[in-house]
């Protein structure tokens, strides 16, 4: 996965200001896994992370922030991650 810093940037900026798409919530994180068509074990590597944390995310036991939120978010804009009300659409 490569990720530009000038993306990142303009992540992080969107989320200080509550521009963002909305929180990571347990369905947002498995209907965007969905999307990708990655296993919680896949998604977990390209987010350096544990399969039992993606599990605990979409279970709703806890929700990914800092890091791992901004990567999600990164992985979501290019992939073309558009998230509504529990369906996952690729942008037109």
């Amino acid at each position: 996965m490569t990720i530009y810093t000038a993306s990142c940037k303009i992540i992080i900026m969107s989320e200080r200001s509550g521009k963002q798409g909305g929180q990571w919530d347990r369905s947002r994180i498995q209907a965007l896994r969905r999307h990708l068509g990655l296993t919680q074990q896949e998604l977990s590597e390209r987010l350096g992370t544990r399969q039992q944390t993606i599990s605990e995310w979409e279970t709703g036991m806890y929700r990914p922030r800092g890091a791992s939120a901004t990567l999600l978010s990164i992985i979501a804009e290019q992939a073309k991650f558009k998230y509504e009300a529990g369906k996952s659409t690729k942008k037109p």
